[in-house]
């Protein structure tokens, strides 16, 4: 379900607060956020249910996403320098060589159509 900006400010915020329970809580209600070119730097994202969340643009630098799924999410031209990034599943059109260069240089990662 998409849903308002404000809205989509808000649950932003959450997780950028630690309130990682109220935001899987939203999720498990249906809304759908477009978190497209936001900066999650430094913030814990494990246990935080992204699935279908575009992260288009994002800025993931130094940000905990320890085991979490992230086949479903949007990661084009987002960046994960020197993320924790253990037990992550990345999208399928995502090459391992684009994953490394980012996490180690900071580049933006490319996704293959």
């Amino acid at each position: 379900m998409t849903i308002s900006q404000e809205k989509n400010n808000k649950m932003f915020d959450m997780l950028v607060e630690g309130h990682i329970d109220l935001f899987n809580e939203e999720r498990e209600k249906g809304a759908l956020p477009d978190f497209s070119s936001k900066n999650f730097r430094g913030i814990d994202l494990r246990r935080c249910q992204l699935d279908g969340v575009s992260l288009n643009g994002a800025y993931l630098g130094n940000t905990d996403l320890r085991g979490l799924d992230l086949r479903n999410c949007d990661l084009e031209g987002a960046s994960i320098k020197a993320a924790k990034i253990s037990g992550v599943f990345f999208p399928s059109n995502l090459p391992a060589d684009e994953i490394t260069m980012s996490n180690q240089l900071g580049t933006r990662l490319r996704t293959r159509k």
